[in-house]
């Protein structure tokens, strides 16, 4: 019998932790329901952004990406963005792919334009600017300055 309350007490300790943990992880976690309004915007690459990932303006998260796909017909890849409903966006917005840093991820950087129309829900972002491999970088770098010293040996 003193077995069968000892582990009763266990089990109940090792559950009210579990809760514990749970209800942690979902406080301190950024996780908001998904309200606003969807545009879509379309890119040739989007390396480093995944399905939410933070989308920004001026350095301020007002969004996320909901959902990444791929046209069929274009082999665009199709970005559809939820963005908070007290920010509207100009129709000449742009949508870029920004480093969150040296290290850190990718994020959505939007750029407002000066147009007087909006991006109604369910519209499309035209103006975007595609991922910038780092690695390509360097690469090109490495060859420019590749180039250059085997130009200046003849």
């Amino acid at each position: 019998m003193k077995t069968n309350l000892l582990e009763v007490i266990m089990g109940a300790i090792v559950l009210v932790v579990f809760i514990f943990f749970i209800v942690l992880a979902y406080s301190t976690s950024q996780w908001q329901p998904s309200t606003g309004y969807e545009v879509v915007a379309k890119f040739d690459r989007i390396d480093g952004v995944m399905r939410g990932s933070d989308v920004r303006l001026s350095g301020v998260k007002i969004g996320t990406i909901k959902d990444i796909h791929l046209d069929p017909k274009t082999y665009l890849a199709v970005v559809r963005i939820t963005i908070a409903p007290e920010v509207t966006l100009p129709k000449d917005s742009a949508a870029e792919i920004v480093s969150d840093g040296l290290l850190g991820g990718k994020f959505l950087a939007l750029v407002p334009g000066g147009d007087d129309e909006i991006i109604p829900p369910n519209g499309e972002i035209m103006h975007t600017q595609a991922a910038v491999s780092l690695e390509s970088l360097i690469g090109q770098f490495i060859f420019s300055a590749q180039d250059k010293k085997d130009s200046g040996d003849k």
